[in-house]
């Protein structure tokens, strides 16, 4: 299985990468059941976040070689079809409805770093590693490259494709990559930490900030904006979860997101 799904009784669903022989390496397999799956969880309303982690003591190690030489050898139409599959994988963790913390350790190379640039929230070890390898390889992280872009911004993205150097978590917190570093043993209290955070928001909420974020990306303040923004803010404290969170904040109790609301 190199997919592994767990999901406990608070909608805490974890994904593991399960490929620990090839450093959880993405093949056309692995990507095709993350996507798959990711999409199951972002219909299902029992599913309150997804963590994203890696087997065997490293996150992801990007695309897999043997996986890309076969698709360079195959033709033209088969070879773009195979990249727009990863992409298309990229694209449904960066739009999932849920929040989605990266929990990495070890060797985030290549793709494994897009997947982080996908998440809401990324968490380091101390002693976790990152490299855009690609141009060693005579490649570029084109797919990952929108979202790594946003990330860390255009120069912090040209210095490490070009370089690709291998950084630390201290040069991957500088520039945006991740939020937090955890010393080594103390990844997953920091995990749990964010988790806990996480669950006192109500998730339609949650989803709208998401929604929020997106139409606020490179657009300027203006009166286009502002209707959008006004009218987002007036639907939220009509609906459910805001009649419940503002009740239960003037009522001095922990609003119960388990009561029915939209989402």
């Amino acid at each position: 299985m190199d997919l592994i799904e767990t999901m406990d009784e608070r909608g805490v669903v974890t994904l593991t990468l399960n490929r620990p022989q090839r450093r959880n390496a993405l093949d056309p397999a692995l990507i095709r059941h993350m996507t798959e799956t990711l999409r199951r969880l972002d219909e299902s309303p029992a599913a309150r976040l997804v963590l994203l982690s890696g087997a065997g003591g490293n996150f992801c190690a990007g695309g897999d070689i043997e996986s890309m030489k076969r698709a360079a050898a195959a033709a033209r139409e088969e070879n773009e079809e195979d990249a727009l599959a990863l992409g298309k994988m990229y694209d449904v963790l960066d739009q999932l409805s849920k929040p989605t913390v990266a929990v990495v350790q070890g060797a985030a190379f290549g793709g494994g770093m897009g997947l982080i640039a996908c998440c809401d929230i990324a968490l380091a070890a101390k002693s976790a590693k990152f490299c855009l390898s690609e141009v060693r390889l005579g490649l570029v992280p084109a797919v990952v490259g929108p979202y790594l872009v946003r990330a860390i911004g255009g120069r912090a993205t040209r210095a490490l494709a070009l370089s690709a150097e291998i950084v630390g978590a201290d040069c991957a917190l500088q520039i945006g990559l991740v939020h937090e570093i955890a010393h080594d043993g103390g990844l997953l209290a920091a995990r749990d930490r964010i988790v806990e955070a996480l669950l006192l928001g109500a998730p339609g909420a949650q989803a709208d900030v998401k929604r929020l974020v997106r139409i606020c990306e490179d657009r300027a303040p203006g009166a286009s904006l502002l209707k959008e923004t006004a009218r987002l803010l007036a639907l939220r404290r009509a609906s459910a979860e805001g009649v419940e969170g503002l009740s239960g904040f003037l009522e001095k109790r922990r609003p119960d997101w388990r009561a029915p609301c939209e989402v």
